[in-house]
């Protein structure tokens, strides 16, 4: 099953799925963005709206931007607010976005899904304006070295959903390749007590001034 179809099959019961990693990622994208201001942000693999209501309390336009159709019907009926947009798009092709039109480009659990990291800075760099933030919220690699990744049930069983493994050096050289200097680096785990491996990763970029 392709990643598309997955999460189209995905798209009713992800909200309500029992799922500590996207829980997890609500987490850590309030606790690192609530320290910023933003107005206009470019939500990457928006899926379902997950993060989009948090967003939208503290930015005056959010774009979405994901390949599963499901997903976005979904996030349009929850996010009903004309300052929310959610266009159906292949991350891995040119993005229909104006030059320097975000002021945050975010992208929560999604990269995981993309081979290659390169297009996608370079992609970002191109969406910010001057001093915008780049926010990435990624299961960490430490789990992915260990099995874990993206997966479902389904009434014919477990899908897993096809993942790539990025270490922590692949997204730390394809910011800085790309323009974009490191601002924050958290590792987030699911109790206080820090005794296991970290369950998410997430990078904070600023744009370099040209």
């Amino acid at each position: 099953m392709s990643i598309e179809k997955a999460y189209d099959a995905w798209a009713t019961r992800y909200d309500t799925d029992r799922n500590r990693t996207r829980d997890l990622d609500s987490t850590s994208t309030a606790a690192t963005l609530s320290n910023y201001n933003f107005q206009r942000v470019l939500d990457l693999g928006c899926g379902t709206g997950k993060n989009t209501e948090w967003l939208l309390n503290r930015a005056e336009r959010i774009i979405g931007l994901d390949f599963s159709q499901a997903m976005l019907d979904i996030a349009k009926e929850k996010v009903a607010n004309n300052r929310a947009q959610f266009i159906k798009a292949d991350l891995t092709s040119e993005w229909s976005i104006d030059a320097q039109w975000a002021d945050l480009v975010t992208s929560s659990l999604t990269l995981e899904h993309i081979e290659n990291l390169g297009p996608i800075f370079e992609q970002s760099n191109r969406t910010l304006a001057e001093n915008g933030l780049f926010f990435i919220s990624e299961l960490h690699p430490y789990k992915q070295y260990d099995g874990s990744g993206a997966r479902f049930e389904s009434e014919n069983g477990t899908v897993h959903i096809e993942v790539f493994t990025h270490h922590l050096t692949d997204y730390i050289s394809s910011a800085k390749t790309n323009g974009f200097e490191l601002l924050e680096m958290r590792e987030w785990f699911d109790s206080p007590a820090r005794g296991e491996i970290p369950r998410l990763i997430s990078f904070l970029f600023r744009k370099k001034i040209s």
